[in-house]
């Protein structure tokens, strides 16, 4: 796309940013064909193979409504792949074009170049700047690296280890709740929503873990904060306006601008982050200054951390930046993880009793040692929970050069054409579904869909397809190249410990029978609830294990 074409394009998105009334939506159509033509246009010039893909379903947004409503994305893309091959071009918002890519060969090359050939959309970057700030998640090239470097010490190995013993003492604190729990209810069982307390055990452990503060979420105490990530997590009731717009602001980040109740509400939270975050940095400061060693906890180190290379510290609203997607990640992330790891033990007792039974051999407190290397059963339901189940659903970044990305694949182009490789221009827009990715029967097998942690342990349990995912453990949970999570560990260690500590304490069950309907619900990030429950709720039946 030539620059005559993006300053178009641009400044008729402001016009239509700024339609808001009945007539401005009717004009803001008319522009919308205006600007599907143009694009149509622009895209004949294109060098990009043109691949072939499922049909439009609508006039002004392609599939891309489809896909925003759809609680199980990955299945969607699988479908597609089966049809038309590892790579294919799906129709997009105003004639926009994105190509997806499933195959491992091609994703390994993808993630490579991430940062560098391939960047963020200007949309999501937009998002990214308005809810959280320009950190890690923002930037691009050396700004990445540089900031990535600087925070690297901060969730070594080595760093996690010195943070095991507050993790640890947060998720005994959830053990001491739920025994209470149970004595007040008179009864030698209770029903938990255990999403809650796993947002909670999450918030917390990071709380004093990485920041040297106890939101006491565990303890009941009011926190603004908590409400403000309540609040917008939970699913609200669905706003044409509101999807309108979002849909909109993914390709025009101009629309961003424009008011609804999603912005206000990102807003409200991204105003009440950078309040906590703030009041953490002076304090985390005040006491290294009297010589305390709160440098140790990780915003200690963000606050010391400076680049090898270069020298440079990272600027307070970087520290920011980081600090917002840590209070998220642990909040939403990690909790949706925990959440569904009891889930899938409570819908299978065997696999329940198969785990309590290795944790129960060790006996006593679990070392962090034993944790990350000693019980390869836990190992397994951990990483079998990040396979089906990854809280992240996509990676869509935009072709900063051209390139030529290789298939594993032959797969046949518009016109016919066979080819085991595709050119893409610059400006082209790609696409990784990751539960795709994960869950895929051409890639894991036909159990791709059965939560079985014994694919971890045996000697052929992984395909040689899944094999060639370079994810983290054969996963695109993590992502992968130099934007792979840089937290996984911290989270692997937490999910860890408290399935650990819960799964030795007590026995799990579903409320109302191992047939009950679980469906998704869209928060921050999907997440499971019972259906039929009110909010996210995931009640779930626990009992004291005896022996």
């Amino acid at each position: 796309m030539d620059m005559a074409s993006a300053t178009s394009i641009y400044n008729a998105s402001q016009a239509l940013a700024r339609s808001a009334s009945v007539i401005g939506v009717a004009i803001s159509l008319v522009t919308a064909w205006a600007l599907r033509t143009a694009i149509r246009a622009i895209q004949k010039r294109s060098k990009t193979t043109e691949l072939r893909g499922p049909k439009s379903t609508s006039l002004l947004f392609g599939v891309s409504k489809e896909l925003f409503e759809s609680p199980d994305t990955g299945a969607i893309f699988e479908a597609w792949s089966k049809e038309y091959g590892v790579a294919y071009e799906i129709p997009m918002i105003y004639g926009q074009k994105r190509i997806i890519l499933c195959d491992p060969k091609a994703v390994a090359h993808f993630f490579s170049r991430d940062t560098r050939s391939y960047v963020g959309t200007p949309g999501h970057k937009a998002s990214v700047v308005r809810t959280i700030g320009k950190g890690l998640l923002w930037a691009e090239g050396e700004s990445h690296r540089r900031q990535r470097r600087s925070i690297a010490p901060s969730f070594n190995s080595a760093a996690i280890r010195k943070l095991g013993p507050a993790i640890y003492k947060t998720v005994e604190k959830l053990k001491a709740a739920w025994e209470a729990e149970i004595d007040a209810s008179g009864d030698e069982s209770v029903v938990l929503d255990v999403h809650k307390w796993m947002s909670y055990v999450s918030l917390d452990s990071f709380g004093i873990a990485g920041f040297s503060y106890d939101f006491g979420s565990l303890d009941g105490k009011p926190n603004p904060m908590i409400s403000v990530l309540d609040a917008f997590g939970a699913p609200s009731t669905p706003n044409i306006w509101d999807n309108f717009v979002h849909l909109l602001s993914l390709f025009f980040p101009i629309v961003l601008n424009v008011p609804t109740s999603r912005g206000k509400m990102v807003a409200k939270l991204s105003a009440r982050m950078s309040e906590m975050c703030d009041i953490l940095i002076d304090t985390t400061t005040k006491e290294r200054d009297r010589g305390s060693n709160e440098q140790g906890s990780t915003i200690g180190l963000l606050l010391k951390a400076e680049d090898e290379d270069s020298g440079q510290r990272l600027t307070r609203e970087e520290i920011l930046a980081q600090m917002r997607v840590l209070l998220i990640a642990s909040y939403e992330t990690t909790a949706i993880t925990m959440t569904w790891a009891l889930l899938e033990l409570a819908q299978h007792p065997s696999i329940q009793t198969k785990l309590r039974e290795e944790l129960l051999s060790l006996g006593g407190e679990i070392s962090y040692d034993q944790l990350t290397t000693g019980l390869p059963y836990l190992d397994a339901v951990v990483q079998e929970t990040l396979r089906v189940h990854p809280a992240a659903q996509d990676r869509v970044r935009q072709a900063n050069d051209n390139d030529i990305i290789p298939l594993s694949e032959p797969v046949q182009t518009k016109s016919g054409d066979v080819v085991d490789c595709i050119a893409v221009e610059r400006g082209t827009v790609i696409g990784i579904s990751i539960p795709c990715i994960n869950r895929s029967a051409a890639i894991w097998g036909p159990d791709a869909k059965v939560f079985r942690p014994e694919r971890w342990l045996e000697a052929d349990g992984l395909t040689q397809k899944a094999q060639e995912v370079k994810g983290y453990r054969h996963l695109l949970t993590f992502s992968d190249g130099p934007r792979t999570c840089i937290g996984k560990l911290f989270a692997i260690t937490e999910v860890k410990m408290v399935l650990s500590v819960v799964v030795k304490n007590f026995v799990l069950d579903m409320r109302d029978g191992l047939d009950t309907k679980i469906e998704m619900s869209k928060g921050i990030k999907l997440r499971p609830k019972v259906a039929g429950e009110d909010g996210i709720k995931v009640p779930l039946k626990l009992r004291q294990f005896r022996g």
